[in-house]
């Protein structure tokens, strides 16, 4: 299961390095939710995570389509912030 952290207002998500998986969900001064992450395949090979304009609609729906990512790729750790 991946962990969700929620970020005080102003707060950024930690420096994970070059070399840990990481996932992001940041408030836009719209409305949306946008959500941007790294990590790789069993391979070895990198993967990125770019939201999906229908998933950014909620912080529900951004925060569902983040997690079967995050699941998938081994991802422990979802960063979210609510506030723009």
């Amino acid at each position: 299961m991946t962990e969700i952290i929620y970020l005080s207002p102003g707060e950024q998500m930690p420096d994970v390095g070059d070399d840990q998986p990481w996932l992001v969900i940041e408030a836009s001064g719209d409305g949306r939710f946008f959500g941007t992450g790294a990590s790789w395949k069993a391979s070895g090979e990198w993967v990125g995570y770019g939201s999906l304009i229908e998933d950014d609609i909620s912080l529900e729906r951004a925060l569902a389509a983040a997690q079967v990512w995050a699941l998938k790729y081994s991802v422990p750790t979802i960063w979210v912030q609510v506030t723009p």
